[in-house]
């Protein structure tokens, strides 16, 4: 089995986030999946299987399989458009969560996602207590979003990890206006067993449509302020949001299962 280690969201190695893409002809047992993950224990490994004119995706943590993982499904179409098809300029995905199409556009990788539909919830003292910071909005889709007074408040950020798996939402991400972008954000998943996760696609597709419509702007430049530390290109469309962002190849392995 043929995997490859790719850093997303990022123009250079040791940044991004970091994803494991396996190339298979068929899917193997899902407990052997599951094993490589665990074995990785990246944020997320996936599986690309060719299926007549498209592939099927599959998403798994180091503790399950999930429905939509952004950074991994940019990893996966830079695999299959640099290394595997270098002919194509565009590949579509199967998936839990849908069909999803993505084109290189040089070297931006263009997703096209759906949009959470954001829900405004209270703010509540366990938020505040979970982010140990003043949370002024929350939001919550698959995600749970907490809008805090300003980029240095994210930045700084030192998180109840404890605290936050008691909060709603698969993951936890918090998010203020940023001086040199539209946005900055971090996020946590301690419930799946990510502390605090690089550079996040899918959560991107509750943050944009949530900046877009706080800025009166269709196009948002997202920063994610991990350690790594990622730039995201997102454009709301209405129901649907284009991600873009680039990818580098890391190292490439042949498993011995």
């Amino acid at each position: 089995m043929k995997q490859f280690i790719v850093d997303a969201f990022t123009e250079k190695i040791f940044g991004g986030n970091p994803a494991a893409v396996c190339v298979v002809e068929k899917f193997p047992p899902e407990d052997l999946m599951q094993n490589i993950a665990r074995e990785n224990n990246l944020s997320e490994t996936a599986f690309v299987a060719r299926e007549k004119n498209f592939y099927r995706l599959r998403w798994f943590t180091p503790a399950a399989e999930i429905d939509f993982c952004g950074h991994a499904t940019l990893a996966s179409a830079f695999v299959i458009l640099t290394q595997i098809e270098k002919n194509l300029s565009a590949v579509e995905f199967e998936t839990l969560s849908g069909k999803f199409f993505v084109e290189r556009k040089e070297n931006f990788f263009e997703m096209n996602f759906p949009a959470y539909v954001p829900k405004k919830i209270p703010v509540t003292e366990e938020m505040c207590a979970a982010v140990r910071a003043k949370v002024l909005e929350a939001f919550l889709a698959r995600d749970l979003l907490m809008v805090l007074e300003n980029s240095e408040a994210v930045e700084n950020l030192s998180p109840d990890f404890d605290a936050l798996k008691n909060l709603d939402g698969l993951s936890q991400a918090v998010t203020a206006a940023d001086k040199n972008f539209d946005c900055v954000s971090r996020i946590f998943a301690p419930k799946i067993k990510i502390a605090e996760d690089p550079v996040t696609g899918s959560t991107h597709c509750l943050i944009a449509p949530i900046w877009s419509e706080k800025l009166g702007k269709k196009k948002i430049i997202a920063r994610q302020a991990s350690a790594r530390g990622g730039i995201l290109h997102c454009e709301v469309l209405g129901e649907r949001v284009k991600i873009s962002g680039s990818a580098v190849l890391f190292s490439v392995a042949d498993l011995k299962i």
